[in-house]
């Protein structure tokens, strides 16, 4: 593709009275929009928010069909052998002149990759068709042009438009759109109140796609794969819905409540709505530096700090996480070695605890450096998708969930993020994720099955999972006060 240079036409203005989510309300609240939050550590906010204002042009991935929307009209089908490759070719012709003083983040693809984009990079994955019942696309990604970043450290906004070219015209509309935004913030905006729901979603509210007879079953059949030494592990899922009619915007705020982690999300594409809490990252390309971040292993928060401090002891003393977590850094540290200069995988971090309201993860850190001619899409490509929601071996795995998951994963399991102007890449695995389409609240959950999974504990852990969602759902619908 011909090099997209991209120039940056920015204003910083204060937001001492503003929030992330106001800010988002009055600027970007329309189809093919987003919001990028993320707390660190369970208690830390980081230091900047990426609001996307409504995109013009989005490019929406199909099976090998790619479609160019533009102002919501279809205006190019193009039929491609991988549409991923399209997707590095553009991403790789984008430059962008750097600004000074400008956060690293001004815009570029931002949406996500689904779950069943495996199909396009493994072969062995490429002719099976789980039945497809929520309809979404395997891929979609806004061209994002115009953001606001706000900078949660300084309490200032930075308005950001993208231009082609630095002609007086051009540059005079761009100064006129950020008059525009300015003054839009300074609108007044108030949102609903709601609190905490006083009881807790019961099991029966759940809609469950597997069934629980046949969740159970599908244990000991993957059982039986492991014990003749077809797999370690299979991360298999369930879907569970709930009749939802609310404003997801609303539900992210409950979600973000309830439940506040390093990757939260809201993107409203207009047919359906995006919205979730991921605590784990996917793979992240920083000026050359990869980063991994393995997580496996989870307790939930103690009543009190000798509790807490309980609960930590037991996860890191047990056997079976502390394989499962092993596991899943040799499995980080091979999908980074596929892309890294030799020599530069390193772990830096090896069973961390991070602690968040609900539960707490025992992590650990993977980095190298990218080797010299490859680009963010190759790490994706390597690191995708990611053990913790496949297992181990990878490959055999998905076959194996392919053969027992009743429905087609789509966004579950996938990867939620952007693909900047500048080469970068940071993406979050779709864990803890709703998908709001046709009235319905969609959320998938599973577990890691090995030898000794107990069917019972392997369902009510899927449950679990699920409550934090649903608990954020019955907080808005409710729209309890208190």
């Amino acid at each position: 593709m011909t090099n997209i240079k991209k120039i940056p036409i920015s204003r910083e203005v204060h937001a001492d009275m503003e929030t992330p989510l106001s800010v988002y309300r009055k600027l970007a609240d329309a189809p093919f929009s987003y919001l990028f939050e993320s707390v660190e550590g369970g208690d830390k906010w980081a230091r900047y928010s990426l609001i996307g204002l409504p995109s013009k042009k989005i490019i929406r991935i199909s099976k090998n069909l790619i479609e160019i929307v533009e102002e919501e009209e279809i205006k190019e089908r193009i039929e491609v052998n991988n549409p991923l490759d399209y997707i590095k070719s553009l991403h790789d012709s984008f430059s962008v002149e750097e600004i000074p003083g400008l956060p690293k983040f001004t815009g570029g693809l931002v949406g996500y990759f689904s779950y069943d984009c495996i199909r396009m990079i493994e072969k062995r994955l490429e002719d099976s068709e789980p039945i497809d019942l929520l309809g979404t696309p395997d891929a979609l990604l806004m061209i994002s042009e115009e953001v606001a970043v706000f900078d949660n450290l300084k309490n200032r906004l930075h308005l950001i438009v993208m231009v082609e070219s630095e002609d007086e015209e051009t540059l005079s509309r761009a100064e006129l759109r950020l008059d525009q935004l300015e003054k839009k913030l300074k609108e007044n905006f108030e949102f609903e109140e709601f609190s905490k729901p006083n009881d807790s979603v019961e099991e029966s509210d759940f809609v469950s796609s597997f069934g629980e007879k046949e969740f159970k079953s599908a244990v000991n059949k993957v059982k039986e794969y492991i014990k003749k030494g077809d797999v370690m592990q299979v991360v298999c899922s369930q879907r569970m819905s709930i009749p939802f009619n609310s404003d997801p915007v609303a539900l992210y705020r409950a979600i973000r409540y309830l439940n506040p982690s390093p990757y939260m999300y809201y993107l409203n594409l207009k047919d359906f709505h995006i919205v979730g809490s991921s605590p784990e990252i996917l793979a992240r390309l920083e000026d050359g530096d990869v980063t991994v971040r393995p997580i496996a292993g989870t307790r939930r928060r103690g009543k009190n700090k000798d509790d807490d401090k309980a609960m930590e002891l037991d996860m890191v003393n047990d056997p079976k996480e502390i394989a499962e977590h092993l596991m899943l850094i040799d499995l980080g540290r091979n999908d980074v070695g596929r892309i890294a200069e030799p020599g530069s995988v390193e772990v830096t971090e090896k069973f961390g605890i991070e602690r968040y309201s609900h539960v707490m993860h025992m992590v650990s850190n993977v980095t190298a450096k990218i080797k010299k001619g490859l680009t963010a899409m190759d790490v994706f490509k390597a690191t995708f998708p990611a053990g913790t929601v496949s297992g181990a071996p990878k490959v055999r795995a998905m076959e194996i969930i392919d053969e027992f998951e009743p429905v087609k994963r789509g966004i579950y399991g996938g990867a939620v993020g952007y693909l900047s102007w500048q080469g970068n890449m940071d993406m979050a695995i779709a864990i803890r994720t709703a998908v709001i389409k046709d009235d319905l609240l969609y959320i998938q959950a599973g577990g890691g099955w090995v030898a000794d999974s107990i069917p019972d504990l392997e369902w009510k852990e899927a449950l679990n999972k699920g409550r934090v969602i649903f608990k954020a759902a019955e907080m808005v619908q409710e729209k309890l006060k208190g």
